[in-house]
This record gives C-alpha cells, sequence and structure tokens, in this order.
C-alpha cells in the first residue's frame, strides 16, 4: 500500500507510510514504473558516528498526511533516540516533469551538531533489467540514471550549495545489497559512474544549532534524452524549488476550491476527504486520457500483476466524479481513450494501458470448447452510461455529436445484439472478474446504459436509434424480472451459469445485484421488493460498520468473515441518499461518510478493502474507484439535501 500519491499527468510519484519514494512513473501515468516492487529510496540520517534509516530504525515516529486542498505531502519524521526531527513537503511540479522535496531539519539537543542527510535512489528503468547506467555529472552537479529514451536526475541544495558527497554503485549483483550501505560510515566514495543494475546515494552536511530548522531540498526531474533532463535541471536552479513547490500548492487549491462548495452538514473530516479524493483521482489520470485503477506497485513485489491499467468500469466512474467538479477536459480525454481502443465490434476489452495497448488479462477466448469474447459487458455499458451522465451535466452538443457514431451507437448496437434468447445479456464475467455467466449487475448496468444510449439520440434527433435502444432496454428489464428473481429474500440471484449445457442459479449474496437494479434505472429506490432486499444484503453483508462484496468472498480474506470495501459500502449510501424523503432520512449517509473517514490513512488514502477481523486497510492503495465511489457519493448527497430543501436545480454551488 502507498500512503500518498503525487502527478501531474505525465509524471506520477509515490510515498509510503515512511515517507519514502516507491513508484516513479513516467512518461505516462501507470507506464512505466521506474521503481516499484522492492526497489526502495531509501532516507539516512548520519548523527553521532551512527547511521540511521527511516524505514528501518523502529525510533523514528512517522506521520505522512496531506494538505485538504492542495496535493502536496506533509510528513513529520521525529527521532526522540537521536533527538532529532525531519519534516517534508513534497509535490510533483503541476507544469513539467519534476518532483521536489522540501526537506527541513530541527536539532533538539542541547547542543550545535553535525548532521549528514543521504537520499538513495534504485531505478530499473523501464521496468527492464540491467543496461542501466548512473553518472556523476561534474557540470550540473548532479547524478543521472539512463537507458534509451528514459533519464532520471537526482540532485538538491542546501543554503545554495549542492550536495556534499556522492556515489554510484550496483545493487542486487554479486551479493551487493546496494550503494546505500557505502553511507553508514557516514562518507561516500565518490564512485562516479556503474552500468548494470545501479544505484546511487547523494549526501548533505549540515550544522545544526539546538532548536535552530534548516532547510534543503532535492528533486528528481524526468525526461526522454539527457538533454532535456539538464534542461529540467537547470529550470529547477532558475526558478528555485521552493517556487516550484509554492507554485504547485496554488495550483492544486485553484483545482480545488474552483467552486464555493456548500457541504451543508457534512464533518470537516468528510469535506477534507472530499477534496482529496478529488485530487487523487485527478492525480490517475494520465494525459493521455486514460485513468489508471492504481499506481500502487506493490503487489509486484509478490510476483503479482499490478492496477497499474485503465479498467472502463473503474475509470468510468474516475471520469464522472471529475466531470461533475467540473474538470470536463479530464473526462472528455477518457471517452476520446475509450473511443479509440473501442474494438470493431464495438465492444470494450479487459483492461488496458495508457498507452492504449492491452493490458494482461486472465479472460480467455474459448471456454468449455466454444469461442467466446474475453470480456466483462458491464464496462462496455458504464462507458456508454457515464458518457451521459457526463453529458447531463454539461450539456456539451458538439461532443456528443462528435462521439456519437463511433462511440455512443457503436457501443449501443453492440448491447443491443449482444443478447441469447431470453433477452438477457449473453454471458461474460462479472464485475469482479471472476465468475463468468448472466449477473444481475451486467444485465442492468445494460439496460442503464441502452436507456443513456436512447437518451443521447433523442438529443440528436434520431428517434429511429432511441427507439430501438428503449425496446431493447425495456425487453431486458423484463427479462431480470422473469429469470433473474429468487424467492429468497435477497431477490435476485448474483448470476446464471451454464455448465456442461446446465443452467445453474448462483443464490450468493452480493451487494452489486441490488445495487445494479437501483444505480441503473431497473427498480425505483423505493420499490418495496428492493428496499426489502437491499436491507437483507446489508444486513447479511455488514462487517464493522461496511458492507463486504458478497457471502464468502475469499480475496484477501484471512479469517472466517469476508473484507468490507469502501466502494460497496457507498453504493449502500447512495442508496439511502436516493430513498430519503427527509433531512432527517439522510442522517445514516452521514455515519456511513464517517466511517470512510475514520478508516482512512492519514493522508486521506483509501484501499480496496480492510481487514474484516482489525479493519486495518488491505490490498492496493490508493484506489481510484474507491476514492471516485467516495465522491460520488458526496455530491449524490449535497444534490439530495438541496432538493430536500428546494434549491433549484440542486445548484450545489449556491445551496
Amino acid at each position: 500500500m502507498r500512503s500518498l500519491v503525487l502527478s501531474n499527468g505525465s509524471l506520477l510519484v509515490t510515498l509510503d507510510c515512511r515517507g519514502e519514494v516507491r513508484d516513479v512513473y513516467f512518461p505516462h501515468v501507470g507506464l512505466e514504473n521506474h521503481a516499484g516492487g522492492a526497489l526502495r529510496h531509501r532516507i539516512g540520517v548520519y548523527v553521532d558516528n551512527a547511521i540511521s534509516w527511516l524505514s528501518e530504525d523502529p525510533h523514528w515516529q512517522i506521520r505522512v498526511e496531506c494538505v485538504e486542498d492542495a496535493l502536496q505531502s506533509t510528513i513529520e519524521a521525529r527521532n526522540d533516540t537521536l533527538a532529532l526531527s525531519i519534516s517534508f513537503t513534497d509535490v510533483v511540479y503541476n507544469e513539467r516533469p519534476i518532483f521536489v522535496r522540501a526537506v527541513t531539519l530541527v536539532n533538539h539537543a542541547d547542543r550545535a551538531r553535525t548532521v549528514k542527510l543521504f537520499f538513495g535512489q534504485e531505478f530499473e528503468l523501464s521496468r527492464s533489467y540491467g543496461s542501466d547506467t548512473a553518472y556523476f555529472d561534474p557540470q550540473s552537479h548532479a547524478i543521472l540514471h539512463y537507458k534509451g529514451q528514459r533519464v532520471l536526475l537526482a540532485n538538491g541544495s542546501a543554503d545554495g550549495a549542492p550536495f556534499s558527497d556522492y556515489a554510484v554503485g550496483l545493487f542486487g549483483v554479486d551479493g551487493k545489497d546496494g550503494t546505500f550501505r557505502d553511507a553508514e560510515d557516514g562518507t561516500l566514495s565518490k564512485n562516479a559512474i556503474e552500468h548494470g543494475s545501479v544505484d546511487s546515494i547523494i549526501g548533505f552536511t549540515l550544522s545544526l544549532a539546538s532548536e535552530k530548522p534548516k532547510t534543503l531540498h532535492y528533486w528528481l526531474t524526468a525526461a526522454t534524452s539527457i538533454k532535456d533532463a539538464l534542461e529540467l535541471n537547470a529550470y529547477v536552479h532558475h526558478k528555485t524549488p521552493q517556487h516550484l513547490v509554492e507554485s504547485t500548492r496554488d495550483y492544486w487549491r485553484a483545482w480545488t476550491n474552483r467552486y464555493e462548495w456548500h457541504f451543508q452538514d457534512l464533518s470537516p473530516d468528510a469535506i477534507a476527504l472530499f477534496k482529496k479524493s478529488l485530487m487523487f483521482v485527478r492525480a490517475h489520470a494520465d494525459n493521455g486520457g486514460g485513468i489508471l485503477a492504481s499506481a500502487d506497485g506493490e503487489t509486484l513485489e509478490y510476483g503479482k500483476d499490478t492496477y497499474a491499467y485503465v479498467w472502463p468500469r473503474d475509470a468510468s466512474y474516475g471520469a464522472l466524479a471529475l466531470a461533475r467538479v467540473g474538470d470536463i477536459a479530464v473526462a472528455e480525454r477518457y471517452f476520446t481513450f475509450c473511443k479509440d481502443v473501442l474494438t470493431e465490434g464495438g465492444y470494450l476489452l479487459h483492461k488496458h494501458l495508457p498507452d492504449q495497448s492491452l493490458g494482461s488479462s486472465w479472460h480467455p477466448w474459448i471456454r468449455d470448447g466454444e469461442v467466446q469474447l474475453p470480456i466483462q459487458e458491464d464496462e462496455t455499458a458504464l462507458v456508454l452510461w457515464s458518457i451521459a451522465q457526463h453529458y447531463r451535466r454539461n450539456r456539451d452538443l458538439e461532443f456528443i455529436e462528435q462521439f456519437y457514431n463511433p462511440l455512443v451507437a457503436s457501443m449501443a448496437d453492440f448491447l443491443c445484439r449482444y443478447r441469447d434468447e431470453t433477452g438477457l445479456p449473453h454471458a461474460s464475467y462479472d464485475l469482479w472478474e471472476e465468475k463468468h455467466g448472466i449477473s444481475t449487475f451486467t444485465s442492468a448496468a445494460v439496460h442503464g446504459a441502452l436507456r443513456a444510449a436512447a437518451e443521447i439520440a433523442r438529443v440528436l434527433g434520431k428517434e429511429h436509434d432511441a427507439l430501438r435502444y428503449d425496446r431493447a432496454a425495456h425487453e431486458i428489464k423484463a427479462a431480470i424480472q422473469k429469470h433473474l428473481v429468487t424467492e429468497d429474500p435477497v431477490g435476485w440471484v448474483k448470476l446464471i451459469e451454464t455448465f456442461e449445457q446446465k443452467t445453474v442459479y448462483d443464490r450468493t449474496v452480493d451487494i452489486s445485484s441490488v445495487y445494479g437494479l437501483f444505480a441503473f434505472g431497473v427498480l425505483e429506490p423505493d420499490d418495496p421488493q428492493l428496499s426489502k432486499a437491499f436491507e437483507e444484503t446489508v444486513s447479511r453483508l455488514s462487517r464493522g460498520g461496511g458492507i463486504a462484496r458478497y457471502d464468502g468472498d475469499p480475496y484477501y480474506r484471512r479469517g472466517l468473515a469476508s473484507n468490507p470495501w469502501y466502494v460497496t459500502t457507498l453504493w449502500y449510501a447512495q442508496y439511502l441518499t436516493a430513498r430519503a424523503k427527509t433531512l432527517d432520512e439522510l442522517a445514516p449517509v452521514r455515519n456511513l461518510f464517517e466511517w470512510v473517514v475514520q478508516h482512512a490513512q492519514y493522508s486521506g488514502t483509501l484501499s480496496e478493502q480492510l481487514y474484516a477481523e482489525d479493519l486495518m486497510q488491505c490490498s492496493v492503495a490508493p484506489l481510484t474507484w474507491s476514492h471516485a465511489a467516495y465522491v460520488n457519493a458526496v455530491l449524490d448527497y449535497l444534490e439530495k439535501h438541496a432538493a430536500l430543501r428546494g434549491v433549484p436545480d440542486g445548484d450545489l454551488q449556491g445551496a
């Protein structure tokens, strides 16, 4: 898990709970990660003739937070044994691919001391082992790591002077732990170049009077050539690193506070998480249009794949969240991305990399000897559904006209024809990517998407298309009520599977089933049958105040109980919001928001899920879907709050 993500759309850097840099993506958000996995960017302090690494010395008490309205860290590290504290302010400069750390040290001893601060760099450029080179450039007084068209430059200054010590070496080969070991005696070797599996370290020597803070700056520049990396380094010197920190802070504050939001009765902590969640979603948006599921590269350390892909489902919820707060350009770049990767058949495949190439997948093209589409049909449906949501809020007729034929109609036509004899969508993989069948959630999502397509078609005067999409949506709705209903209290099956030409009804209690029926307009929120099913489902899946995905979910489970997820918990908040008839009925929604707030990291980061036993975060963090779900749920709440007070059109800024 990561504690913080900083990004400008081309350079993305994550920090862990010890304040270390752990992922460095460039030139795309999500591609390529030049750090990640087991690579470490260690921070060490040499004082009183001993080295102390922040990630290894248990005496360091470290707290990583994010500024409420700026994508900027505020990290406090204190070691009472060493009588020393360090604070970090970190940003990725909003205009250029530059990561900057402003680092302030305070000596709490009753005497002056000399302190050395070391920053280590471990890169595996382009995620390709070996063939890297790192060297000290005496003209720029910087360390450069390069391989092909990927260059990362490390530099820093203290009191206007450059770093005082450096070394370049090998790590992970020939029994070598890494060049950071060179710092353990307080003096670096000044080895100036190495190639292969290389790392580097730079050091600053500071004279610290008692209780007198001193600030230094450290930065990384990312480029596709050594020339460009050096020019960015010169730019930092010219503008000054502190200017870059302040300019980035001002940019994000303007971005976050572009509207004078009226949050009504939400708590200050809930409001702060709303703003942070917006920034975390935006941080995962690549300038090329893709919106990443998560930049957390830790899963790679354990031999698995990462979440650094564009899942159309997750990204659609992220695009919707950004569009709803006025970041129209990012949302429209995402829909352009979808248009570009859409297959000729009108469907979207499992997931993609930010450069639009096809991502890894475990969905086969043949199953039980039969050719199949390896898709999760809800992903295609959710893109179409979210486009209509986007249009309702910005009324950009030119945009919707431009995207109608290549995206809207193409997807809607596919959803119309990709159905079986019952009228339901053909079997595909469910939204949890585990089972193949006809799920209630996917069927509901396709229903909502076709209704959305009909709405868009009517706006453009394409009545024939609108009637066709409406008719297909109506047929799917009727088929859901005929074929997916069960007499169980939960009301609907999870999905229908076919094994050896036999139909099997999976009656697992799954929150996505009832949520999909409500969210995509199959049933109204106050429908008695749905209300009963929703409450029964929540009762069975409640875990420590949150809600699990489905009964028996084994993913990351440690004990008998399935883990609660933020997304599923916030689905329930959205349902309660939609059902509320009075302001008093919104109180349970606020309680769910507070549960999310209480189980966020200090930085505001939300993971995918929490362990059921102790409610500690697990799986990747931050997860874009979790933060988008929180933003969308809060916006639903504010709109409903305004409507119940009689504010015209749910004006959230003027309410």
